[in-house]
């Protein structure tokens, strides 16, 4: 029997595994017109959180007692649709499970970049996309620009340095410890920010001096606050996360928010299903970079699909070095 991790209970604060539960299900015959597939790789990512309490948002949320949802590489293992057959690797929404029949519509298959089927669930994927449409569409970054980056070692903010540098930007990464630090200073960032080993916004007057062209934010809180404040006139933010309130519902200080006025600051909120429709420039974009050598990767992986919810808990407990993914 096919199993699938539900959402038990929903989450007061940061998740524990208690709210979550490893349940069998059972899986509808398949029709004309619907694959059976084997998942592959699994992946998490802050945004679920979201999902799971009970609020109206830009998504449904999470039901109770029903097979969570997220991004997932799956094998065909059974086709009765044109153009799919077993062995097809196709990436779709039914993670959080090791099996799943879906109408085709419902899938897509991987485009082939030369790059391993798990890359598209990250950098290849929604993150790079996130990182990649947020960047040079919704901040409008260009050459010469100065880019802060919050979150740097993430799988959205990592990306976020490469397409940055490859489009000849000076970049100033944020990462928690030595280690993350010294890895988004690899990925070519020209200065990194340890949030860990003092306030941002001192560290970031620091490096930046003349002040930021250009804000990333995967956080908010301090992260924001210090943007705001080292913010050239004019500058642009990209607010795409802030993983800072994810568990604790509690708004962003906004310390400097006076400074959107009289510097004429652009601060736009995007989600990255905005820009679907547009993949195919991300993908001639990012296989190009990737082919140049201008782009590196890393993940951090689970083994198993008994171990999905310690890879979603681990994202807000700084468990991972670019993106978090479950091998099932």
């Amino acid at each position: 029997m096919a199993q699938a991790w539900t959402l038990k209970s929903r989450p007061q604060g940061t998740p524990t595994l208690d709210n979550f539960e490893l349940v069998g299900i059972e899986l509808p015959a398949l029709e004309p017109g619907m694959v059976r597939l084997a998942n592959r790789w699994l992946s998490v990512d802050p945004y679920m959180r979201g999902r799971m309490n009970d609020v109206k948002s830009y998504v449904p949320p999470f039901a109770i007692g029903e097979p969570l949802q997220g991004g997932a590489i799956g094998e065909v293992v059974e086709s009765s649709a044109d153009g799919l057959k077993a062995g097809d690797l196709v990436l779709h929404m039914a993670g959080w499970r090791d099996e799943a029949v879906l109408p085709a519509s419902a899938v897509q298959k991987l485009p082939e970049l030369g790059v391993p089927p798990e890359a598209y669930l990250g950098q290849m994927g929604m993150p790079g996309m996130t990182a990649y449409f947020g960047l040079l569409e919704v901040a409008s970054a260009k050459e010469g620009d100065v880019v802060f980056v919050s979150a740097a070692a993430g799988a959205v903010g990592s990306t976020v340095v490469q397409i940055a540098k490859a489009k000849g930007m000076k970049v100033i990464g944020a990462a928690g410890g030595a280690d993350k630090c010294a890895w988004v200073k690899g990925l070519g960032a020209d200065a990194v920010i340890d949030y860990k080993a003092g306030p941002v916004i001192k560290q970031l007057m620091d490096v930046a001096p003349g002040g930021i062209d250009v804000y990333f934010d995967n956080v908010g809180g301090d992260h924001l606050d210090a943007a705001l404040a080292t913010a050239k006139e004019r500058a642009r933010f990209a607010i795409c996360g802030m993983i800072e309130m994810y568990n604790t519902g509690a708004p962003t200080q906004l310390r400097y928010a006076a400074r959107i006025i009289g510097a004429r600051l652009r601060i736009q909120g995007f989600i990255v299903s905005d820009y679907m429709a547009r993949a195919p420039e991300f993908y001639r974009d990012m296989a190009g970079w990737a082919q140049a050598g201008k782009l590196k990767r890393e993940e951090t992986v689970l083994e198993g699909l008994a171990r999905t919810p310690d890879a979603f808990l681990g994202l807000f407990s700084g468990g991972n070095t670019g993106k978090m993914l479950v091998r099932v």
